[in-house]
């Protein structure tokens, strides 16, 4: 076969007589491939608990969150829908390790499985715990937990603000404490939940408002014992952040003493329970008023002691050889201070009465120099200067007009328009450059420019003719 006759032999070999027919093919489209995928994987894996360390991590303003599931020899890419990305406790960030619970499903559009995650827990640490640390850490970060920022309880709070549950035990423990203690505290009570979805907000906006309330000088914030579910809306950061800037000191009653929250190191002061809380806001009214009375008597004891010591180095002073007869010294010594005072109160009698005479002479000088008269005068003088000089003015520019008319008669007499007024000329050369003055100095055919009154106009010589001298 020659190579020519290659390209006379078809692509696909027609089927002979005593050969079958090929089977007939089925063709799928793109989508349907991706869809017989989708629906075979997702039956096949519709729940499945994935290990593994998570990494590119990628909240968007969705609130679904997209990140990468791996380990030494594979990766899958998952999402987490904001639905259950709300009841996650702790905050995904790569490099962790965690459990995933969801299932494999088949993204459509790029033909990508992923893993569409349900569940997501901490691996080897509790969801709570890591979230409880990771809140801790920011928080820190920010300054929150610094001792430079705690602020000291009043001694003696007129009006205390409490925010809590209205139908928790704590409340009614605080007002108990409170109204044994200090009867005539003023209490303001701001109710809020302490437990549940949306509990943290609700605290925080109860301290802002009780904040904002005129007079209140400390607030408790608190609620009783429970578990780290129960008492978990006082570790989040809302609360944290309105405790931060609140402008009076938060003291932090939550749960029993061992219970540790948030809200316990940002404020200014913890109390084991709410009730500690309570006692310590406020101390016994008697106790403060004995406190007052035993400062009184260690002031009033101190006053008499001291007496008493310089009463005695007084008696030991005057004991001694140089101090006898002090008290007659001290008496002449008060007498000669008493010459001197007199003596000094005359002399400045004296000076003081001599500074007056002189006043009243400069005022009775002052009174007969009377200043309105003199303006008076003045003002007359000027008036009669102005009348003066007003005329003297008018004088001379009408002196200096008429001088002004005569000058101007005169010029307009000597002025050449004026000769050319009345019907002369000026006889120019072409250029304008010289005055014709005399016949001979043009030739026939020359051209020339003769002023006229109004006017000017161009002529030609044809003839001169020189005017005979009489």
């Amino acid at each position: 076969m020659s190579p020519g006759d290659l390209f006379d032999l078809p692509f696909d070999d027609e089927p002979r007589g005593d050969e079958p027919a090929a089977p007939s093919r089925r063709i799928l489209t793109v989508t349907e491939l991706t869809g017989g995928i989708r629906r075979a994987i997702e039956s096949a894996f519709d729940e499945v608990w994935v290990e593994g360390e998570l990494s590119n991590c990628r909240p968007w303003q969705s609130g679904n969150l997209f990140f990468t599931l791996k380990d030494g020899g594979a990766q899958i890419r998952a999402i987490m829908f904001r639905s259950a990305v709300r009841y996650l406790k702790f905050k995904p960030e790569d490099g962790l390790r965690v459990l995933a619970r969801g299932r494999v499903g088949v993204y459509e559009p790029k033909g990508e499985y992923q893993l569409v995650c349900e569940y997501l827990e901490p691996h080897g640490l509790g969801a709570w715990q890591l979230a409880l640390e990771q809140i801790k850490r920011d928080l820190q970060r920010e300054g929150l937990f610094d001792p430079a920022r705690k602020r000291p309880l009043p001694a003696l709070p007129r009006k205390i603000g409490i925010v809590t549950s209205l139908d928790g035990a704590a409340l009614r423990d605080i007002v108990k404490v409170l109204h044994r203690r200090y009867p005539n505290a003023h209490l303001v009570i701001r109710p809020a939940r302490v437990q549940g979805e949306g509990a943290a907000e609700d605290i925080a906006r109860g301290l802002d408002a009780i904040g904002a309330v005129p007079g209140v000088d400390v607030v408790i914030v608190g609620r009783g014992g429970g578990s780290i579910e129960d008492l978990w809306a006082f570790n989040e950061k809302p609360v944290a952040y309105a405790i931060a800037r609140a402008p009076v000191p938060i003291i932090s009653a939550v749960g029993h003493e061992i219970d540790y929250t948030i809200a316990d190191l940002v404020a200014d002061l913890r109390a084991p329970t709410p009730s500690a809380a309570a006692e310590i806001v406020v101390a016994r009214k008697d106790e403060f008023i004995g406190h007052i009375d035993r400062l009184v008597d260690r002031v009033a004891s101190g006053v008499t002691r001291g007496l008493e010591r310089r009463r005695l180095m007084l008696h030991t002073l005057t004991g001694r050889r140089g101090m006898a007869g002090w008290p007659t010294r001290l008496a002449l010594r008060a007498r000669r201070a008493a010459e001197l005072a007199h003596a000094l109160g005359q002399t400045t009698r004296a000076l003081v009465g001599r500074r007056e005479r002189r006043l009243r002479e400069w005022r009775l000088r002052l009174e007969t120099c009377d200043v309105r008269q003199r303006l008076s005068g003045v003002r007359a003088r000027l008036g009669t200067t102005r009348n003066r000089l007003d005329a003297a003015s008018d004088r001379l520019r009408l002196q200096a007009d008429a001088r002004l008319r005569v000058v101007a008669g005169r010029l307009d007499s000597l002025s050449p328009l004026a000769v050319l007024g009345r019907g002369y000329a000026v006889c120019w050369n072409a250029d304008r450059t010289a005055v014709v003055r005399s016949a001979a100095a043009v030739s026939p055919g020359d051209r020339v420019r003769v002023t006229l009154h109004e006017g000017e106009i161009a002529c030609e010589v044809k003839s001169r003719a020189q005017t005979s001298e009489a």
